[in-house]
């Protein structure tokens, strides 16, 4: 526990909302709030049509139907995360849709990654958060670079990315994943894997990670956050190191919490 407790927590508890209503209030002096939200309806939706032409104009070869150029929930998203800029999220959007298409994700099942999958070293929790989120964990010490293959690797972090997006209640548009570092050694290092760990979420799941916990982090574990963390940016705020106490306490029921975690 005393080594856990050498990492600073950077984050507590998941913010609430912010903006929202404040935002609205402003809008009041200017139009009701049932015009100013028709309007930024008709405002988002010729944006999203903006896109969808200029994927189907200057990339015509990418694919279409979910997940593709003219997929306008994921347009949407995408636009959101772009803070509405046409340019940059059409080149993001581009680089999403062409790595799903190249890396095969439609394709990917529990049968594709069993060899990996039933090692127990990730998968996506069965309940919720106390915030209504998918939990995705991730046991350290049972990776194992040298002898895994690191195309299994990903298609595995892939697949469960997958698995847990789609399990996303109504009104809830992010994840949370756990980091299980009891035991961790230097042979579960992986600086190759946590870049492209880092690369998912950021190029191809925007803001779909709500918020990373890494519990229990040995001293060994150190080396390795520095390392990772200036490639994180600004999403290292994201991060929190705690405790098995904290994770059970704060995120989780008795009833829901992971069987890893319980007591």
């Amino acid at each position: 526990m005393a080594a856990a407790c050498s990492f600073r927590s950077v984050t507590r508890a998941p913010p609430p909302l912010r903006g929202i209503a404040r935002r609205g209030m402003r809008c009041c002096s200017a139009a009701p709030p049932g015009a100013a939200a028709a309007a930024a309806y008709t405002s988002s939706n010729k944006l999203v049509l903006e896109v969808k032409e200029r994927l189907e104009r200057e990339h015509p070869g990418l694919p279409t139907g979910r997940n593709g150029r003219d997929d306008e929930e994921m347009i949407l998203w995408f636009l959101k995360d772009r803070k509405f800029s046409i340019d940059e999220t059409v080149s993001k959007l581009t680089k999403a849709i062409k790595w799903r298409q190249d890396f095969g994700v439609s394709e990917l099942s529990e049968e594709s990654v069993k060899g990996l999958y039933q090692t127990g070293k990730a998968y996506v929790h069965d309940s919720f958060d106390i915030y209504g989120r998918p939990v995705l964990v991730v046991v350290a010490s049972k990776h194992f670079p040298s002898k895994q293959d690191p195309v299994e690797n990903e298609k595995l972090c892939a697949f469960l990315v997958e698995k847990a997006l789609s399990r996303l209640p109504l009104g809830t548009e992010s994840i949370l994943g756990i980091f299980d570092l009891r035991g961790f050694q230097v042979e579960n290092g992986d600086h190759q894997f946590l870049k492209f760990l880092i690369d998912v979420f950021y190029y191809y799941y925007p803001k779909r990670l709500g918020q990373v916990l890494f519990v229990d982090a040995p001293f060994v574990f150190q080396p390795m956050w520095q390392l990772v963390k200036p490639l994180l940016k600004q999403y290292a705020s994201l991060v929190r190191f705690c405790d098995v106490e904290t994770v059970r306490k704060e995120y989780f029921t008795e009833e829901t919490v992971p069987p890893d975690f319980g007591n």
